[in-house]
C-alpha cells in the first residue's frame, strides 16, 4: 500500500539499521507514488549524524499506558518496562505518563477503520503493476499468482538454493519435507490473495475508507503528540502497528527484554512522518544505555 507503512530494514543494531536505511532511501521514478513525498523527508547530510548517545536528553515520550501497557502485576515486562522508563528520566527524557487515544479500539479493528478494505485494493493495484514491469517472470498479476499457487501447492525443489545449501550436512527427509508445505499451504490458503483479486481499484466504498482511516489519525495518534506537545510515543513491541501503519508513520524497534522461555520483546518507538531523525536518536541513546541485545543461540533444525 502507498499511502500506509513499509517495512524497513531488520538489523541487529540501530546503527546498522541507519546505514541500510541511508543506502535505501531517495526518489524512485519507478515508485514515484510511494517515493516522492517520502524523499522531502531525508535530512541533508543522512541520518548517520543522528546516531547521539545522549539522544534522549530534553525529548518528550508519551506513555500510552491504557492502550499497550496492560501487564500482570510482578511480571517480567512490567518489571522490565519500568525500569526503561526509569532509565530514559535518568538520560534526560521527559516522560508523558497515562496517555490514552479514544480511538484505538476502532483503529485496532482493521474492518471497522477501513484499513482491511483499502489494503486489499491497494494491494492488488501496486502488485499488478510491479509485476507488469518486471523484465522476466512466470507471473504478470495478482490473478496468475492464484492460479499459481492453485497449479502448485507444493513447491518442488529441483535445485538446492544458496539458502538450501544451509541444510546439504543434514538427513533430509523430502517426504517429509514436501508433506509440511502441503500442510502449511492448507493452513494459510490464499484467501487474503483471493479478497484481494475481487477488488476493483478505488471506488466509493475505498474512498470512504480513506476519509476514516485520514480522520482517526488525525484525532488520534497527531492530536495527541501534538497536545502534549510530544516528540515519539512508545509501546512495547508491536502492539502499535495499526496506530501507526494506518497514517504511514514511521517507528523503530528495539530489543526491551526476555521472557521466562528466553524469548525476546522489544519496545518501540513512532512519531509522526518526518521524525526519523528524532526516532533514530532517541532508540540509540536507549539502546546504548541498556544494552539488552545478546547473540541468539542457534540450534539446527530440519526446517
Amino acid at each position: 500500500s502507498p499511502r500506509m507503512d513499509t517495512i524497513g530494514p531488520i538489523c541487529r543494531t540501530v546503527s546498522d539499521a541507519v546505514h541500510v536505511l541511508e543506502a535505501m532511501v531517495g526518489y524512485d521514478p519507478r515508485d514515484a507514488e510511494a517515493t516522492r513525498m517520502a524523499s522531502r523527508y531525508i535530512p541533508k547530510g543522512g541520518y548517520g549524524q543522528f546516531l547521539n548517545i545522549d539522544g534522549l536528553r530534553g525529548k518528550r515520550v508519551g506513555i500510552l499506558r491504557k492502550d499497550f501497557f496492560r501487564f500482570a502485576p510482578g511480571s517480567i515486562q512490567e518489571k522490565v518496562f519500568r525500569d526503561h522508563f526509569n532509565t530514559m528520566r535518568k538520560m534526560g527524557a521527559i516522560l508523558v505518563d497515562n496517555l490514552e487515544i479514544p480511538s484505538m479500539k476502532v483503529i485496532n479493528d482493521a474492518v471497522q477503520s477501513g484499513e482491511r478494505a483499502l489494503m486489499l485494493a491497494e494491494f492488488k493495484l501496486s502488485l499488478n503493476s510491479y509485476l507488469s514491469e518486471l523484465a522476466s517472470s512466470p507471473v504478470r498479476s495478482l490473478s496468475d499468482i492464484i492460479d499459481f499457487n492453485n497449479k502448485n501447492p507444493v513447491e518442488v525443489i529441483t535445485q538446492c538454493s544458496p539458502h538450501f545449501q544451509v541444510y546439504s550436512s543434514l538427513t533430509l527427509n523430502m517426504t517429509l519435507l514436501k508433506h509440511l508445505l502441503q500442510e502449511r499451504m492448507a493452513e494459510f490458503g490464499q484467501s487474503y490473495l483471493l479478497q484481494s483479486e475481487a477488488t476493483n481499484g478505488i471506488g466509493p466504498a475505498e474512498e470512504r475508507a480513506i476519509a476514516k482511516l485520514n480522520k482517526l489519525c488525525e484525532e488520534g495518534l497527531e492530536k495527541i503528540m501534538r497536545a502534549n506537545q510530544l516528540d515519539v510515543i512508545v509501546a512495547p513491541g508491536a502492539s502499535a502497528h495499526s496506530l501507526l501503519a494506518i497514517g504511514g508513520y514511521p517507528a523503530i524497534t528495539v530489543p526491551a527484554g526476555y521472557a521466562s522461555n528466553g524469548v525476546p520483546f522489544a519496545i518501540c518507538f513512532g512519531g509522526l512522518k518526518g521524525s526519523e531523525p528524532m526516532l533514530i536518536e532517541i532508540a540509540y541513546s536507549f539502546e546504548q544505555a541498556t544494552k539488552v541485545r545478546k547473540p541468539p543461540i542457534l540450534q539446527h533444525s530440519v526446517i
